[in-house]
């Protein structure tokens, strides 16, 4: 029962809690043992609390991991960075306050690159993230570690953050579900002067990021509804290029979605002015950290010192430019309900060959991701099978403040045959 008791969902595990079938403290001891036994090979945890227990609320029995981007109390606080080896949080972040309210158990906190810099996840702290499908493979990032600890069942739910893809490319490369809310809805602690940055959760199934989004956003988490036949658009490729692994994912997508009655439209996709602009505007956003460039690990330093060379001017016209370039995507949104992209350009690739953060395969890696967030439009990454024994996922975007309608959509297809969470043979 402790194998199985760590695989269910925050929704079987709150009815089986509620009937008296499970004892919310098993599944905290299952999760526990299986990061003993499984995160030495993994590496998705940076710390775990082995007296971690389950709270009184809606969610006991539901556990949590939290990116070591986020503050936990009493727990180490690094983002990854030597800057702040000694740091422990001496209060709960916003959202993780939230979870204790509601009875969820916090395990630890899961690996993240430096800063969260880069769209894999090593960093000068701790060893890298492996993907729980293939050793040696990226898990993706910045939030790896939480998409590692979600898909080899070392938690129910997962915290993470997205500024330029960060949960999507984390949960695609794993086989798990992520979403990116639309800014503001879901609070933090410090102004974020970018305001593309969010956080979000990821999780096994859509159903759990629906009740996840709700507990991070406190908001009512509605019923969910079997979409209408809607007007969906379909980006299949880009000047970038696509591995045909995600384009095949993509169209069984458009194939499950035109199936279930909804209409497809061809539309097009320009990446190319949007990632040029957060080569401006990614440095400047990491500026503003404190200290001298040299407390910091040798891959954010070059980020860091770019910034801070960085004129107001500069920063701004690389930010307007950023968003008028990211404005067919909201044009789209406004003759279309929803829109579908793979998640990302390539499929998961060993960890030596995961491209230099904001260099030019970066850019052909997140090419569907970061339009999304210049945009501000709220986005969910589907599992959509396997190519080559990986996972890849489909993404679905949706319009500002639409996360319930954009995740009915994403259940939807998530039903579909050959969709949704499988779990790695590695770690049963």
């Amino acid at each position: 029962m402790d194998t199985e008791a760590a695989w269910l969902s925050a929704s079987q595990l709150t009815e089986a809690v509620a009937a008296g079938r499970l004892d919310p403290e098993e599944v905290v001891s299952a999760h526990l043992e299986r990061i003993r036994r499984l995160d030495p090979e993994i590496h998705a945890y940076v710390h775990v609390d082995e007296g971690a227990w389950a709270g009184q609320g809606p969610l006991a029995g539901v556990t949590l991991a939290v990116k070591d981007t986020q503050p936990v109390r009493g727990m180490p606080w690094t983002e990854g960075s030597p800057r702040w080896r000694q740091r422990t949080a001496a209060e709960d972040a916003v959202v993780v306050a939230r979870a204790r309210a509601a009875g969820m158990a916090v395990l630890g906190k899961t690996n993240t690159p430096e800063l969260a810099a880069a769209v894999g996840t090593t960093n000068p702290l701790f060893p890298p993230t492996h993907n729980p499908w293939r050793h040696g493979f990226t898990p993706g990032g910045s939030s790896g570690g939480s998409g590692a600890a979600v898909a080899a069942g070392l938690c129910t739910i997962a915290f993470g953050d997205d500024m330029g893809g960060s949960i999507r490319i984390p949960a695609s490369c794993c086989g798990v579900a992520g979403l990116r809310p639309t800014p503001h809805r879901v609070p933090k602690e410090a102004p974020d002067p970018i305001g593309i940055a969010v956080r979000g959760p990821l999780a096994r199934t859509v159903t759990d990021l629906r009740l996840a989004f709700g507990l991070m956003a406190d908001e009512a988490v509605p019923a969910g509804r079997s979409p209408r036949r809607l007007r969906i658009a379909v980006v299949e490729d880009t000047e970038l290029g696509v591995e045909e692994g995600c384009r095949q994912a993509l169209r069984r997508a458009a194939d499950a979605l035109a199936d279930a009655g909804h209409e497809l439209l061809p539309a097009t996709w320009a990446p190319i002015p949007v990632l040029e602009a957060y080569r401006v505007v990614r440095p400047a956003s990491v500026s503003t950290v404190p200290g001298e460039t040299q407390e910091y690990g040798p891959a954010v330093r070059g980020l860091i010192e770019a910034g801070r060379r960085l004129s107001a001017a500069q920063y701004l016209r690389a930010m307007a430019a950023g968003m008028a370039a990211a404005q067919p995507v909201r044009d789209l949104l406004a003759t279309c309900d929803a829109i579908l992209t793979p998640t990302l350009g390539r499929l998961p690739m060993p960890i030596e060959e995961v491209p230099p953060f904001l260099e030019d395969a970066w850019c052909a890696y997140t090419q569907f991701a970061l339009p999304v967030s210049f945009a501000r439009c709220p986005a969910v990454s589907v599992p959509a099978g396997l190519e080559g024994g990986l996972p890849v996922g489909v993404q679905l975007i949706g319009r500002p403040d639409h996360e319930w309608a954009l995740l009915d959509l994403a259940a939807q297809l998530e039903a579909c045959p050959g969709f949704g969470f499988r779990r790695p043979p590695a770690c049963s």
